[in-house]
């Protein structure tokens, strides 16, 4: 009985301890609660909450209007780079508006995606071919009228640059080589002229007497360059080269008719009784021959033939 009545003690000695250490624990914290606001959810009719004043940024002017009026405009605008309407004092406008004029350079996304040259200037272009000029030859002295160059340097290369906002520097018409020579350049006989012009086909301008060559099979520029050189090359010793079966070729074979292989000389020696060098007008009558036979009968080539027969018999022109 004795022991049964010390454990109750026990019991509510430990009890009346945990219950003293709940209340020390829980109790308000005063200054807790002059520190921290208290958290209210709910509307409060006379709560007041502080507006907030909008923080005015101060903007810079644009550079534009600080420039000076003898701005190197180079430093300004040393390379290729997006429009930037702050730094350029020109009024720029692009774009389209039904209303009214086209809008301003301030928010304009046209002028932004389009490239623009202002990096090159005239005075700077001519201040970085001064800066060039060290890494250059003089021009030669005795090239100096057009005949000359023709002359010494026949063949005529041209090709394109392009320069675009891309994000690869590689252009695919870039790649194409035109090269371009007269057909005279070549000194080529009558057979292999004749020869050389089959090859060609339209590539050959009878006018000017150019040929035209325009390779874009390649990837890189200098590689249809090579390809070109190789074509003429190829071209021109082809000409040159006599197959055996061309030996066997006859007049009638012929594309064109050739006074001097036909008939037509050995009649008038045998008329005039000596050699066709020896006959006067027989250069205009044999070239008119050529031409009547070889463009056809027109109204200029039967002028042209009737002119030179009656030069030839020595009879009076007719009179217009």
């Amino acid at each position: 009985m004795f022991k049964l009545s010390r454990k109750l003690d026990k019991l509510v000695c430990r009890t009346l301890e945990k219950q003293l250490s709940l209340t020390y624990t829980t109790a308000p914290d005063t200054k807790k609660e002059e520190e921290f606001r208290v958290l209210n959810l709910k509307y409060v009719k006379n709560q007041v909450t502080p507006r907030r004043l909008p923080k005015k940024t101060d903007f810079l002017p644009p550079r534009s209007s600080q420039m000076a009026v003898d701005q190197d405009w180079g430093n300004v605008w040393p390379g290729p780079r997006t429009f930037h309407p702050a730094t350029v004092p020109l009024p720029v406008r692009q774009g389209y508006n039904p209303k009214g004029v086209a809008p301003a350079k301030y928010a304009n996304a046209e002028l932004m995606k389009i490239p623009n040259f202002l990096h090159l200037t005239p005075p700077v272009i001519k201040r970085q071919c001064e800066a060039l000029k060290k890494f250059c030859t003089p021009w030669p002295k005795s090239l100096d009228t057009d005949e000359k160059c023709l002359k010494h340097f026949p063949i005529e290369v041209s090709s394109s640059d392009y320069c675009h906002s891309s994000p690869t520097i590689r252009d695919p018409l870039a790649r194409i080589v035109t090269v371009k020579f007269k057909l005279d350049s070549l000194k080529l006989d009558e057979r292999p002229r004749d020869k050389f012009l089959r090859l060609v086909g339209d590539r050959y301008d009878e006018k000017s007497d150019v040929v035209t060559i325009v390779t874009d099979r390649c990837p890189l520029k200098k590689q249809n360059y090579e390809y070109a050189m190789y074509l003429i090359t190829a071209l021109y010793h082809e000409s040159l080269n006599v197959e055996p079966w061309e030996e066997l070729k006859s007049e009638a074979d012929m594309e064109r008719y050739i006074w001097e292989n036909n008939a037509s000389k050995s009649n008038i020696e045998k008329m005039f009784g000596r050699d066709a060098k020896d006959i006067g007008h027989i250069g205009t009558y044999s070239a008119s021959v050529d031409k009547y036979m070889n463009e056809g009968e027109n109204e200029y080539t039967v002028t042209q033939y009737g002119e030179a027969v009656r030069k030839i018999l020595d009879l009076p022109s007719i009179p217009e």
